[in-house]
This record gives structure tokens, C-alpha cells and sequence, in this order.
């Protein structure tokens, strides 16, 4: 078979036949890159082959090139570039060739390449001069097509590559961007591909904004094609001024003023629903950045300094124009529109929720007149559009301000549930189910609490889109009653107790279909997890009758193993599993020791469940979770001292730790040892050694995810802490690995990184607490004596960093330092605690909570002992 026939087979309908070929194709990788990638860009590069061949190359060049997952993007990457440079140096020519191919979209195959290529040399400094030759061909050239796939090539090297490494040329890639999106342009098509460029340049063209020069002319540019002729181009110059109010949003005001408030109003109200959408996700975006600014403004006043970035309050001061326009477009709704499918109400809708946030109670007034002419109009959408309104203003406004309308709308929407249109009843659901969130306390529970109930539960037997929202109601409705009357210190009964029976009830009812149609069932067993988790005294006999269902629903599903045929089957199975697991963990929170009755039935479940699950099914996480729930009770110790020396449960377990390339199933079983640990104490020392060893082993792989590793971290401290000086086997090696680990330095600007290290340092500072802990009142508390430097050098470095310094962090090292000082009260460490950074950082530090102050005061107390 040739080459171009096994491109093309790659795009077959068929699917033996496109596996086949694609298979092909990857043995070809394998046996001979430097022929295999050549082959593909003669077949790019060949203008008599035709369009979907030559797509099939770029494709299987590109995919050559990246990959999503970081480790094998390394290996390909280095392949690229250990291979000979002749053969490298003829690929990129016939792509480069291949921009200006009469065929607009071979060059914009090509394009791709190129950035592929492109991705893996520039951050190792070959193909120096590829930038030059492509601005050379935007700015020089005279074939539009080459113009085009030139300015979506610079694109994706945009988007691929980090700014820094482009910054050096940034001037010049902004110059030939902008180029080509300026009005004098004669191709509409060369305007696009450049307003596509500039917005996945402008990250990186941060120095150019802040020249006031260089800023007005590319505002000047973007703005002038939103007037453009051509609707795509003015989509985009609206997507370029979204992301350019995110990025540069302190340069605005000047812009907002002059040219951007009329343009995005106006633009709001375009014929064209594409243009529209992006003036609303303008303002969507102007209200975000406001409502952050507003957070940031809070804490700094907390630390009684002004914010880095003053808020300009665009949103109050559009507020009378932009409202108007927003209510408008909510009436634009469409009777058979699919909710997955995005469109103008559903996007007005969602500004206008932002807009409450943003400017808080001055949209009442201004929402007002519009909800009261239209709640009760014949109009469904003019119905719709008003109770939308209402819903979307419930979350920003004082509630003060809006705890008499609710009073006052209440019975009115409580009817509404009952209206003709399917529409109408699902937003009202919606919007009951906001108000439940957002201010429960407008609902008297002697006044609405009935019909409420009575309407929410009638919905349940609507339309799926209404059940869904209905479950939601439900499940807001008993969270913040029931956090409302835990602050009570758990009263006997609560205002649902009358309810509860018929509620859990009629959304059992409802979750025995075998449909999930908009995700009703899933959200009918989230609000019985509520409803079991808030449960008073009174109605314990509900929750334990809902376990009794849904462990004969569990064991019944077991029983259907054999009739699973194909995916849809299984994975219909797997989410049933998940949410009854989900109830399982709540009831047995909520019963605490009351469970044990029913916990070896339990246990009996769980183990058959994970031996029927697979070793890739998620239904292991949420059966593992059951188990930790389990160990975490009161009195665990009966039943786990039965199950967890059963071989078969520590096979999946150590199986399940093994998952290296599963990080929730991996993350998961880690906390299950620490659970499991914590519930047997110090008898959890004869499984300590096999624990660590394959925790240990953990560590060392290359494909386990970061964020599983503090969680083993941290693990190691819950086993220390269970098994006390039986840990004295694990020490050197635990605090070895506790070292190396908490010398990682983060790169200040890598903000991901940072983040990272946070976590780490958290995880590494647990892990300590442990050992000290287990350790501390012993004979073998002198074997940290060698380590107490270390320890003390990370809480140094932790509490130093002042611009990564969080709450939980200084609670730890201030904790910490108390164990340590505790562990050695004959003064062994008297000398590192007379250190000046211990002495200041025992003083008051700026922004702590009152928990955190507690445990710095008593640290101090104990150093100074």
C-alpha cells in the first residue's frame, strides 16, 4: 500500500479500516523517523495530491511533533531533534513552501507544522531565522494565500510557545499582526488571520501595552474591525477585546471612554447572533475582573494597604445603558434551543449575574420595572426573561435589599411551577433553587415551607431539565436549613423533619430509571446525600432506611455484572455505582457509630464491587472512599480489625497504589492507608513496612502525578503518628526523602510552580508533625535530633516566603515548631530557638485567623518552657 493510500484510509469511515492504517503509520514511526516524517511533508508539500490526503500528512507530521501528555512530548521532541539535520532542514522547507500553496486550506495544514516544528526547536534555540522568514512573507509578499497561512502560523507559535521566548520579537510580530488586521487590507481573509494572530499574541506583547504609543494603535486597529464588512472579522476583534480587557484591564479607562462603551453596546445589539455573543462576554468580562478587583481591594484593606489595581468601575458607571440591552436579549430565547448549545439569552443571562456581583445593590432598581412588566405577560418569553432577571440578581446585591422583594415574589413563583410552558417552570426551579442557596432566611418555614416542598417535589415528576433543577432546590433547601440549625449545636428535629420521609422518598422514585437525561438521576441521589447528611435525630430511621435501598440497589447491580454489553452499558453501570457509593459515605458520616450493624454488609459490597469495578474503573475511587469513610468513624476498630487483614482487600489496595498513571485512584488509595492507619493506631505497625515500601516506590516514578506525592508526604506522617516509635525503622529514610523534597525552590514567576511548592511545603510540613508527634514523650524521641535542623530550616524558608505565605502554612510551621519544642523540653534544641527568625516570627504576624494565633501563642509558650 502506498503512502497515499494509507493517508487516506487513516480518514476512512470504517473504523477497522482507519485503526489498521493508523497502525501502520505508527509501526512506520518506530521502524524509520527520518523516513516516516519525510514521507509526510513530500505528501504536504504535493500540490497534485488531493486536499484530504494532504491534510491526513499534516496530521500524522504534527502528531509526529506533540503530544498532550508532558512525557511523551519529551520524547518526541527529542527525537525531532537528534535526527539528521539534512532531512530536518528539507521538511521545513517543503512546509514553509507549502504556506503559499494556491490551495487556502494546504497552507493552513501547513501552518500547523510549521508551529509544530516550530514548538519543539525555538526553546532550544534552532531555526533562529524562522520568525524573520515569516514576517518576511507578511510583510513583503503579495499572495494573500501565503499572507494568510503565514499570520496562522505566527498564531500557533503564539499559542504554543511561552511569551518569553518570543519576547525578543515580539515588536516585530505585533508589527506584522497588525498589519494585516488593519482596515487598509484588501483581503477580508488576511484581516482574519491576523485579528486570529493578535489575540493569541497578546500575552506576550505585555511591553508594547504599556507604551502609550504602541497601545493606541493596536486599539485603534482591534476597534476599527469590529466595523468591518466581514462578521467574522468583527467576531474576532470583539474576542480580541474580551481577552484584552482580562489582560491589560488597568489600561482601559481612557479606551472605555472613547471608543469601547459604544462599540460593545452597540455590538450587543447586532443582528448577527455570533458579534453579540461577544459584546455580552465583553461585559461578562469587564464584571469578573471588577468582582475580583473588589476581593482584592477587601483583603487589602484587611492589611490596611491600598490595592495593586484600583477598580474603575466600568460596570456601575454602563450600568443604565447595558442593563437594557441585557434584558432585551433575554426574551431572544428559542422554544426548541439545546441547552448544551450556547446562544444570546443564555449569555445575556449569565452577564447579567456578573453584573450583580459587580455593582451590587444599584441593579435592583434597574431590573425592577422590567421583572414587574413582563412576570405575569402572556408572552412566555417575556415570562421567562422576567424570572431569569430575578434569579440572576440573588447574588451580590445586600440581602437586606432584597429580602422584601423575595418575600414579596415567593408565593408568585411558587405558582409559576405550575405554568404551561416547559420553559417557564424551568428557570422558576432554577430561580427557587437560588433563593434556597442564597437567602434562605427570606423562606418562613410556617409560611412557604409547604407549598414550596409540595411544588419542588410535584416537579420532580416533570421534564428531566425541571427534575434537575428541582433536585437542586431540594438539595440547597436542606443544606442551609440544616447548617442553620447545626449552628443550634444539632437540635433533635428541624423545619424539614415533617418533609423528610416524603422528600428522600419521591427522589428514590425517581432515581430507580434506567435514563439520565440532563443529569437528573445523578442530581436526585447528590440531594438524598444531603438530605442524609443533614439529618436530625428525629428522622434517623429515614436515613437508615434509605441505606437498607440503597444497598439492595447496590447488590442488585452486582448481580447484572453478566449483562453488561458494550460501553454505554458499562459506564451507565459505573456512574450508578458511584452515586450509591455517594450515599453510602454520607450515611455512614451521619450514623457514626449507628453504622456498625450494617458495616460488614457494607464491607461484603465494597469488596465484590471493587473486585467487579476493573482495574481502570472510576467506581474504584468511590469504593475506596467507602472504606476510608468506614475507618474514619468513632469505634472503627471492630470492623476494620476484620476486613482490612483480608489478602483480597490489600491486593486491590496495593493494586490500586500501583495505578501510577490513575492520579484520583492513586490519590485516593494513599488517603485510604492514612485512614486505615489512623483507625488501627498502633496496630497498624505490622502493615507499616509493606505501606511505605510501595509508598516509597511511589515517590520514585516518573509518571505519577505531582499532587499524589504530598498526598504520600503527608501519609507518611498520618503512619508515624498511628504506629509511634514503631516508625523508628522509617526514620532516616522518611526525613531523607522530607529534605530533598522541601529544597525545592520555586521560580517566582512560574505562578503554577509556586503553587505547587505551597502544597509541597504543606504536605512536608504534616509529614514532620507526625513523626514528631509519634515520637514526642518517648525514649527514641533523641533519633530526631539529627533532623531537627532541617525541620527548622523548612519552617524558616516557609514563613519567610511572605509573598507565598497562607493561613494553613504558618498554622503548620507555628504547630510544628511547638511539637519540636515539646519533644525536647531539657533544652537540646535551646540554641536554635534562641534564633532572632524564630523570635519575629513568633510575634504577631499580619492577617492571621484566630485559630492560627492560638497555635503561635502556644508554640511561643512552649519554646520559652
Amino acid at each position: 500500500m502506498n503512502a497515499s493510500e494509507l493517508l487516506a484510509n487513516t480518514l476512512s469511515p470504517d473504523a477497522t479500516t482507519r485503526q489498521n492504517a493508523t497502525q501502520q503509520l505508527e509501526n512506520a514511526a518506530r521502524e524509520n523517523y527520518p523516513a516516516y516524517v519525510a514521507m509526510l511533508s513530500v505528501e504536504l508539500a504535493n500540490e497534485s495530491s488531493q486536499l484530504h490526503i494532504r491534510n491526513a500528512a499534516a496530521l500524522a507530521l504534527k502528531n509526529a511533533l506533540s503530544a498532550r501528555d508532558p512525557t511523551r512530548q519529551t520524547e518526541y521532541a527529542n527525537r525531532w531533534l537528534a535526527f539528521d539535520a539534512v532531512v530536518k532542514n528539507k521538511i521545513k522547507q517543503e512546509t514553509l513552501v507549502t504556506l503559499a500553496s494556491p490551495v487556502v486550506k494546504a497552507g493552513s495544514f501547513a501552518a500547523q507544522v510549521v508551529a509544530a516544528i516550530a514548538a519543539v526547536e525555538l526553546p532550544h534555540d534552532q531555526w533562529p531565522d524562522l520568525i524573520e522568514l515569516l514576517l518576511g512573507f507578511v510583510n513583503n509578499s503579495t499572495n494573500a494565500n501565503l499572507k494568510i497561512a503565514t499570520l496562522q502560523t505566527i498564531g500557533y507559535i503564539c499559542e504554543s510557545i511561552k511569551p518569553e521566548i518570543l519576547s525578543l520579537r515580539s515588536n516585530e510580530i505585533l508589527t506584522a499582526v497588525i498589519h494585516g488586521a488593519r482596515k487598509d487590507e484588501p483581503s477580508s481573509d488576511v484581516q482574519l488571520a491576523a485579528v486570529h494572530a493578535l489575540y493569541n499574541s497578546l500575552e506576550f506583547v505585555r511591553e508594547n501595552f504599556e507604551r502609550e504609543g504602541e497601545r493606541n494603535y493596536i486599539m485603534q486597529v482591534v476597534c476599527e474591525a469590529t466595523q468591518n464588512p466581514s462578521v467574522a472579522v468583527q467576531v474576532g476583534a470583539f474576542e480580541n477585546l474580551v481577552k484584552i480587557m482580562a489582560l491589560y484591564y488597568d489600561k482601559m479607562a481612557f479606551y472605555m471612554e472613547q471608543a469601547l462603551f459604544g462599540l460593545t453596546v452597540m455590538g450587543m445589539k447586532h443582528n448577527d447572533e455570533r458579534v453579540a455573543l461577544q459584546a455580552v462576554e465583553f461585559w461578562t468580562t469587564v464584571c469578573e475582573e471588577e468582582i475580583e478587583l473588589a476581593h482584592e481591594a477587601r483583603e487589602a484593606a484587611d492589611y490596611g494597604e491600598p490595592p495593586e489595581v484600583e477598580s474603575k468601575f466600568f460596570a456601575k458607571i454602563a450600568l443604565p445603558e447595558v442593563i437594557p440591552v441585557l434584558l432585551s436579549l433575554l426574551t431572544h430565547q428559542e422554544e426548541d434551543a439545546d441547552e448544551d448549545e450556547w446562544n444570546i439569552s443564555m449569555s445575556a443571562g449569565t452577564c447579567l449575574g456578573f453584573m450583580a456581583q459587580a455593582v451590587a445593590d444599584p441593579i435592583v432598581p434597574a431590573v425592577i420595572p422590567f421583572i414587574e412588566a413582563n412576570i405575569k405577560a402572556q408572552d412566555w418569553h417575556q415570562r421567562e426573561a422576567a424570572i431569569m432577571t430575578f434569579g440572576s440578581i440573588l447574588d451580590g446585591p445586600d440581602p437586606t435589599v432584597l429580602m422584601p422583594l423575595v418575600n414579596q415574589a415567593l408565593p408568585l413563583l411558587i405558582g409559576m411551577m405550575n405554568d404551561s410552558n416547559l420553559h417557564v417552570k424551568d428557570t422558576t426551579a432554577w430561580t427557587l433553587g437560588r433563593i434556597c442557596d442564597l437567602l434562605i432566611n427570606t423562606i418562613k418555614p410556617d409560611v412557604h415551607l409547604h407549598p414550596l416542598v409540595s411544588a419542588l417535589v410535584t416537579g420532580l415528576q416533570d421534564n428531566p431539565r425541571i427534575v434537575t433543577n428541582c433536585c437542586w432546590a431540594l438539595m440547597n433547601l436542606a443544606d442551609q436549613l440544616g447548617y442553620l440549625e447545626e449552628e443550634n449545636e444539632s437540635p433533635q428535629t428541624g423545619h424539614l423533619s415533617p418533609y423528610y420521609e416524603g422528600i428522600v422518598n419521591a427522589l428514590l422514585r425517581i432515581t430507580e430509571t434506567t435514563s439520565n437525561e440532563a443529569n437528573f438521576r445523578t442530581s436526585a441521589y447528590e440531594a438524598i446525600t444531603s438530605y442524609v447528611t443533614h439529618a436530625s435525630a428525629d428522622v434517623i430511621p429515614v436515613v437508615q432506611n434509605t441505606l437498607i435501598t440503597i444497598l439492595v440497589r447496590m447488590e442488585q447491580l452486582l448481580g447484572m455484572q453478566n449483562q453488561i454489553v458494550g460501553v454505554d452499558d458499562r459506564n451507565n453501570w459505573n456512574e450508578l455505582q458511584s452515586n450509591l457509593c455517594s450515599v453510602v459515605i454520607s450515611v455512614v458520616r451521619r450514623l457514626s457509630d449507628g453504622i456498625q450493624p450494617m458495616a460488614d454488609r457494607i464491607m461484603t459490597i465494597i469488596l465484590e464491587l471493587i473486585r467487579a469495578a476493573g482495574k481502570k474503573s472510576t467506581v474504584l475511587e468511590d469504593a475506596f472512599l467507602v472504606v476510608g469513610s468506614l475507618a474514619s468513624g468513632k469505634d472503627p476498630l471492630p470492623l476494620i480489625t476484620v476486613w482490612f487483614p483480608n489478602t483480597a482487600f490489600l491486593m486491590y489496595l496495593y493494586t490500586a497504589l500501583k495505578s501510577h498513571e490513575d492520579t484520583q485512584l492513586c490519590m485516593v488509595a494513599v488517603g485510604v492507608i492514612g485512614d486505615i492507619s489512623r483507625a488501627l493506631g498502633d496496630q497498624s505497625a505490622q502493615y507499616a513496612g509493606a505501606f511505605m515500601n510501595v509508598l516509597l516506590e511511589n515517590l520514585q516514578s516518573d509518571v505519577l502525578n505531582r499532587n499524589v506525592k504530598i498526598s504520600i508526604l503527608s501519609c507518611f506522617g498520618d503512619i508515624a503518628l498511628a504506629i509511634g516509635v514503631a516508625f523508628e525503622p522509617y526514620v532516616d529514610t522518611t526525613m531523607g526523602v522530607l529534605r530533598q523534597a522541601g529544597a525545592l525552590q520555586p521560580n517566582p514567576l512560574d505562578f503554577d510552580l509556586v503553587d505547587y511548592v505551597t502544597q509541597l511545603r504543606e504536605g512536608i510540613l504534616e509529614a514532620y508533625t507526625g513523626v514528631v508527634t509519634g515520637f514526642k514523650n518517648t525514649d527514641k524521641a533523641h533519633m530526631l535530633l539529627p533532623h531537627s535542623s532541617n525541620i527548622l530550616e523548612l519552617i524558616q524558608r516557609c514563613l519567610a516566603a511572605d509573598d507565598d505565605w497562607s493561613e494553613t502554612t504558618a498554622k503548620l510551621c507555628f504547630g510544628l515548631l511547638g511539637d519540636l519544642a515539646d519533644c525536647f523540653p531539657n533544652g537540646e534544641l535551646k540554641q536554635h530557638f534562641l534564633a532572632e527568625w524564630i523570635a519575629s516570627d513568633l510575634r504577631n504576624k499580619r492577617g492571621m485567623s484566630k485559630e492560627t494565633k492560638k497555635t503561635m501563642r502556644w508554640a511561643r509558650e512552649v519554646r520559652l518552657l
